[in-house]
């Protein structure tokens, strides 16, 4: 009769322990579910942002262009022929001026920052960038792009809280130092950020414990020891700056 008993206890707690590891499995993966919908909406809504700045650009740059050749045509057709130099050489200047984007030496590298510098200009965020990446490097177009993205993303988002827009900016440098790429993206920001276990937390609180450390900030520190490189990450008042080392 006790070796019975004994059958069921063993049986009743192997069957308990199953379901309790079916429990945990559905709940990590239900977190982790979460998790990545929460990023996938984000950088959803970051991609829409950047495709409506472009859009408003693009339907700019038609209404100018059509005054300037409504304006041009009246000019000539009344031989005012000083006044239409000009008026050119006055808007050849303005192309110019518009033509100041960055352009780094890298095709990608000069995608992807000048597609989030232009959306930080377009929501009021002061920006100073100097960049020279190149052409050829060890680190892959694709986690190049997802770096710089990341580093960006975060930057804008900790600007917008900031509370007054005359604060708000952001300094990106990239070049070459000691063989390696150098990565600074220095930003303003509101309240100071969090820190646990030698890790910042992302400022969005999220759904639960772990989305606290942010999808941006792993990829950007996995990407780096991918490639042999490392992140420092630092803070005072009112700033927070990153740099990234990668060895070319």
């Amino acid at each position: 009769m006790s070796i019975w008993l004994a059958v069921v206890y063993i049986t009743a707690f192997l069957l308990a322990a199953v379901g309790l590891s079916f429990l945990i499995r559905w709940y990590l993966t239900r977190l982790v579910d979460r998790r990545i919908e929460g990023f996938q909406n984000d950088l959803i809504s970051r991609q829409v942002d950047e495709v409506e700045n472009m859009y408003r650009q693009m339907r700019g740059w038609r209404h100018d262009f059509r005054n300037h050749i409504q304006t041009m045509l009246i000019l000539m057709e009344n031989g005012e022929n000083q006044r239409l130099k000009e008026y050119l050489e006055g808007l050849n200047a303005d192309l110019t001026e518009v033509d100041q984007v960055l352009k780094t030496g890298n095709v990608m590298a000069d995608a992807i920052l000048n597609s989030k510098l232009s959306l930080a200009r377009a929501k009021g965020i002061a920006v100073n960038a100097k960049a020279k990446v190149p052409d050829q490097m060890r680190i892959s177009d694709v986690n190049l792009c997802a770096m710089l993205g990341n580093l960006l993303d975060n930057a804008i988002e900790a600007c917008l809280r900031v509370e007054d827009p005359e604060k708000r900016f952001i300094r990106v440098y990239i070049g070459i130092m000691k063989q390696q790429l150098y990565i600074s993206v220095t930003n303003s920001m509101g309240k100071r950020p969090e820190k646990t276990g030698g890790r910042f937390l992302s400022s969005k609180s999220g759904r639960d414990e772990m989305a606290r450390f942010g999808f941006g900030l792993m990829r950007i520190d996995v990407i780096a020891e991918q490639n042999g490189g490392y992140v420092n990450r630092q803070n005072e008042e009112g700033v927070f700056a990153t740099e990234v080392m990668l060895p070319l």
